[in-house]
């Protein structure tokens, strides 16, 4: 059968664009015994992504050029020679950036039957609302009734990240770049939210938010964001470092914060984190997670785009600020 995919056909300088992406038609080879076909209904973009597309070592291997890129999605089995996953099975696997897959059932995470609509084992329940946890809970050590600071608060991390601080009695500051996504975290029940491109001195816009000062600051975005944050935490307050978005598409190394001895004389702690070295604490999550939903005390956005061949300009999108909430592509 015919199959579409996206290939990574040049290495981005800068921010990615159309002209680094081929969508491609390629025949797939007939299943052999013990494995599946899988039918892909949903894909994840991500911002960590953009690193994959640098030749370079990492966390996790650069994409190949001119072969098809990885990425989280759900789909579902349409052929087996699998007894452990007959047709019908609703999976998640690392396979997206296409539109079918052939697996021997050994990489993929059969899906509970649940109320919950598919996609959002990409989302709420899945990377994203993992990261948040582990972020804010493992990493930052958040106490109750401590003031958090969450840079690009209405992402599918930031968002999930806010609503879990507010569950624990905490004051919630968190910044966004549109007066719409402003908005939509003050609904969300957010104590304040600056919108950091009219903001003027991001510092100051802090201090007039938190004037009780920063005891956790949950780090999305990087550059002024982290000086500001650094310049308001209290003594012994801890930084999650999730990313740093607003350097992923530089050309060349940013200096680092002026600031960076504050972390000496306020004797903070700054920690660097990948959600996949904490995966054995996923079921603690998902029982966490799973119970706050069906109570409807955490809430989440989606930004969908259509059809495989959008994929490239879903995850463009991301660094031009056009999700609220998860970014995901449906096929």
């Amino acid at each position: 059968m015919k199959v579409q995919e996206i290939h990574l056909i040049s290495r981005p300088q800068g921010t990615p664009t159309a002209d680094n992406f081929s969508l491609v038609e390629r025949e797939l080879a007939p299943i052999e015994d013990g494995e599946v076909l899988i039918s892909n209904q949903w894909m994840s973009v991500d911002p960590y992504m953009r690193g994959r597309m640098i030749d370079r070592a990492s966390y996790v291997a650069p994409f190949k050029l001119n072969e098809v890129m990885e990425g989280g999605a759900i789909g579902e089995v349409i052929e087996s020679k699998n007894p452990k996953l007959p047709v019908g099975t609703k999976v998640s696997h690392t396979y997206g950036w296409r539109s079918h897959v052939i697996s021997d059932g050994s990489d993929l995470t059969p899906l509970p039957s649940t109320s919950l609509p598919l996609q959002s084992f990409l989302g709420i329940m899945g990377m994203p609302g993992m990261t948040a946890w582990t972020g804010l809970f493992r990493i930052a050590e958040l106490k109750p009734g401590e003031t958090v600071f969450v840079s690009a608060a209405s992402g599918a991390v930031g968002s999930a990240v806010c609503q879990m601080a507010k569950l624990q009695g905490c004051t919630v500051i968190g910044s966004a770049g549109s007066d719409e996504k402003v908005e939509s975290l003050k609904a969300l029940g957010v104590d304040a939210v600056i919108n950091y491109k009219t903001a003027g001195d991001l510092t100051q816009a802090l201090a007039e938010a938190a004037p009780q000062g920063i005891d956790v600051y949950f780090e999305n975005v990087g550059g002024e964001h982290l000086v500001a944050a650094l310049n308001n935490m209290n003594e012994f307050g801890r930084i999650a470092v999730c990313g740093m978005i607003a350097d992923y598409n530089a050309t060349e190394l940013q200096p680092g914060p002026s600031n960076i001895g504050l972390l000496i004389v306020k004797k903070l702690k700054m920690q660097g984190f990948i959600v996949m070295d904490h995966w054995q604490h996923y079921g603690d999550f998902a029982a966490q997670m799973g119970q706050w939903i069906a109570e409807d005390k955490i809430k989440w956005d989606e930004t969908i785009y259509e059809g495989l061949a959008q994929a490239p300009e879903a995850f463009i999108g991301l660094f031009e600020g056009k999700n609220k909430g998860k970014m995901l592509v449906k096929l």
